[in-house]
């Protein structure tokens, strides 16, 4: 049997995880089985074995695709704004709307919550140090009242984590969207600087 190039082992990783996204978006997680992902994919269940180990290491792959590619999108945000506050308050509203769409909600709010626990230690501590820096920008230029920067991001991350996850459990997720929303921008206003 001929040995795989790299370029083909990849092309399967990258095939196995957009298929999985897809079905565990459509499906769920614990509806999917490795058979009729597989076979959607057009592979064997040994490529699924040789790349993710297992279905859960799959979920697991797919959750870092989806955090990184929000943690990209976030970050866009801040670097597009017209001002670093703007840019902040853009970033954290961007973050409650990504709890509507279906792929983020179903697989990373719902299934990798009850399957793999809380979110990854790494996607985590991404995402904090990146509001840190945000927060330590604007007491900086004098636009956020001064406070203990680690303790006041562990406070806007608790929230938002938690907004977003009230937001995914919604059969009418627009409306506590919308309500999530005004409450955060309460909140935020009281960060500024009188």
């Amino acid at each position: 049997m001929a040995r795989r190039t790299r370029a083909e082992m990849e092309e399967t990783r990258t095939l196995l995880l957009a298929t999985a996204r897809k079905v565990f978006t459509e499906r769920g997680y614990a509806d999917t089985s490795m058979d009729d992902l597989t076979a959607q994919a057009g592979l064997t269940r040994g490529a699924l074995y040789h790349h993710f180990g297992d279905k859960k290491g799959l979920l697991a792959a797919v959750v870092q695709q989806i955090d990184a590619e929000m943690d990209a999108r976030l970050q866009a945000i801040s670097d597009n704004a017209d001002d670093p506050w703007q840019g902040f308050r853009g970033r954290c509203q961007a973050y409650l709307e990504m709890a509507l769409e279906p792929d983020i909600q179903r697989i990373v709010l719902r299934d990798a919550r009850a399957v793999l626990g809380d979110a990854s230690p790494q996607a985590q501590r991404q995402c904090v140090e990146s509001m840190q820096q945000l927060i330590d920008e604007l007491m900086r230029r004098g636009l956020v009242a001064k406070a203990e920067p680690q303790a006041l991001v562990a406070l806007i991350y608790g929230s938002l984590e938690e907004a977003t996850l009230w937001i995914a459990a919604s059969d009418d997720g627009k409306t506590r969207l919308a309500q999530s929303i005004a409450a955060l921008e309460l909140l935020l206003r009281g960060l500024l600087n009188s």
